[in-house]
């Protein structure tokens, strides 16, 4: 069959969504074309040619861009069958845009996408087929297949002190053995992980190695789920390709835990480490069971510098439970712990998600259950508003200052100084100990970091819809 494999959003990666998708259809021997909707259009001459379509979405950002190109596939080409493959898919099984003979696969796609393409995609319900069941872990690894894809020059680089570097992105494992209420991977995965085969990692390693990467980000939602199997990965990685530099996202609690294995792995190359701090309210983290406290945030801080390793926090600053006080507290924790400069501007002003499925709509709560206002279908939310209705303005405002900064390139530090100022501002007071920020001479070191400034839970900018549907 021959099978158009699109992708709308990776942050900024080269999309290993696609990627695996397209080596999977190929080794069953569909034909295959594959487009990235986050840098190319859309050609109307490949979805002439198409006979299914296949979109990954692996997250809230990749989903609502994803819907915005299907709406357009359904204008152009309406009978032309659609699958949605990747963590998110099934959230959008309300969507009026999807149907029967159509297929939404989430978490571990391989064997129903499959079969949905054997079994002819024929329309055998009135709605969308819906799948989401992991199976046993697979005994043979899922191939990644890069061929025709973009050059790496066109997405997201290492920012560094030495200067930019092509960077790859690659999956150790899959899923969490967390279940944090906020996080949409254990709604699919349910404290699970599945393993990818150490020779799988190092082969696509090696494709981006080759295409000129000299950085990697692996993308594992925790890279030390299992840490036996980082630990093998990482030797691995530098014994072959010892000059390669790389990051990894690992929970707080897992940086103390493993405390043992940061000097290795900054021996190794490790740079920097995205923690999901979320807040430095401990109320807050309880409700969504991050598994640390703020002093736990400060001692993994400190593990992690100890050993030349750059801590990069991403935040939750907005839920039902945050308060203005709350806010203020958190833009000041970062200036504190010199993390300016290790912030995305754009987390200042993420509000939380509560897609269908989300564990904190199973947790009995009277501050979240009092907010809740109804499931908004495009926004693929349950919404819900603060008590205090100044923090929904201060939320808009922030979101909206942020997303302008981003677009125009803005120094972190003159984002945070106008972050810090809506704070205060909405507290109807002065801020008691503006930081040296406020000053735009003298440019602090440059702290390594990815060049894509945006964030998979943040909403779509308008660019960014406009340009799936180009």
């Amino acid at each position: 069959m021959r099978v158009l494999v699109l992708s709308t959003y990776e942050l900024g990666h080269q999309p290993i969504g696609l990627a695996t998708a397209a080596g999977l259809l190929r080794r069953a021997e569909h034909e295959v074309r594959t487009c990235d909707l986050s840098i190319d259009q859309l050609a109307d001459a490949d979805l002439a040619w198409a006979e299914a379509v296949v979109v990954s979405v692996p997250m809230h950002t990749a989903l609502r861009l994803a819907l915005a190109a299907v709406e357009r596939i359904r204008r152009q080409s309406p009978k032309l069958p659609i699958a949605l493959i990747g963590l998110y898919a099934h959230v959008a099984s309300g969507s009026d845009l999807l149907r029967g003979g159509d297929l939404l696969a989430t978490g571990e796609f391989a064997p129903h996408l499959l079969s949905w393409l054997a079994e002819g995609t024929r329309p055998v319900e009135a709605g969308p087929r819906i799948v989401t069941d992991l199976g046993p872990p697979r005994t043979r690894p899922l191939p990644v297949d890069r061929s025709g894809l973009a050059e790496l020059g066109r997405y997201a680089y290492l920012v560094s002190a030495e200067g930019s570097k092509k960077a790859a992105y690659v999956e150790t494992t899959r899923g969490c053995s967390h279940l944090c209420r906020h996080c949409p991977v254990p709604v699919v995965y349910r404290g699970r992980t599945r393993v990818v085969d150490l020779e799988a990692v190092l082969d696509d390693i090696g494709q981006q190695v080759a295409m000129g990467a000299r950085h990697l980000t692996f993308g594992d939602p925790d890279f030390l789920n299992r840490p036996e199997h980082a630990q093998r990965v990482v030797r691995s990685l530098h014994a072959t390709w010892p000059d390669l530099t790389f990051d990894v996202t690992v929970k707080v609690e897992h940086i103390l835990r493993h405390e043992r294995l940061w000097a290795e792995l900054a021996t190794a190359g490790c740079l920097f480490v995205v923690s999901a701090v979320e807040s430095v309210d401990d109320e807050v983290l309880e409700h969504l069971d991050k598994g640390h406290t703020t002093v736990d945030t400060v001692r993994a801080i400190g593990v992690l510098r100890s050993c030349g390793i750059e801590f990069r926090p991403s935040l939750l600053p907005f839920t039902p439970w945050t308060t203005l006080e709350g806010f203020a507290e958190l833009v000041s924790f970062v200036a504190a712990h010199d993390l300016v400069e290790s912030v995305d501007p754009v987390q200042y002003g993420i509000r939380l998600l509560l897609p269908p499925g989300s564990l904190l709509l199973k947790t009995p709560d009277p501050v979240l259950a009092a907010s809740l206002s109804g499931y908004d279908a495009a926004a693929l939310t349950w919404t819900w508003r603060s008590a205090d209705q100044r923090v929904d303005r201060l939320q808009a405002e922030v979101a909206a200052l942020t997303e302008a900064a981003a677009s125009n390139g803005e120094p972190c530090r003159r984002t945070y100084r106008d972050v810090r100022r809506a704070a205060f501002a909405a507290l109807g007071r002065d801020d008691p100990s503006p930081p040296a920020v406020d000053t735009d001479d003298n440019e602090p070191p440059v702290r390594p970091h990815l060049s894509e400034p945006w964030f998979c839970c943040a909403e779509p900018t308008n660019y960014q819809l406009a340009a799936v549907n180009r």
